[in-house]
């Protein structure tokens, strides 16, 4: 399990899947999490632009971040 530090109140979740290099660019992004490829806080998230907080958990392709 990883960690990520945000310096502003959110990131958007396809923002973070980039940032973290699961995904090579946003439309890659964008398309795992229309297929329903990654998961918020145990649930899966179709909204792409979902305000990622600290203490939230993603998860991507048995890859798991939490924001700090």
């Amino acid at each position: 399990m990883e960690t990520f530090k945000i310096k502003d109140e959110y990131i958007q979740l396809n923002q973070l899947i980039k940032a973290m290099g699961w995904v090579e660019n946003g439309g890659d992004a964008n398309a795992m999490i229309d297929a329903g490829n990654v998961k918020v806080n145990g649930e899966v998230e179709l909204r792409k632009r979902n305000k990622i907080m600290k203490g939230f958990k993603v998860e991507f392709n048995k890859q798991t971040v939490v924001i700090e």
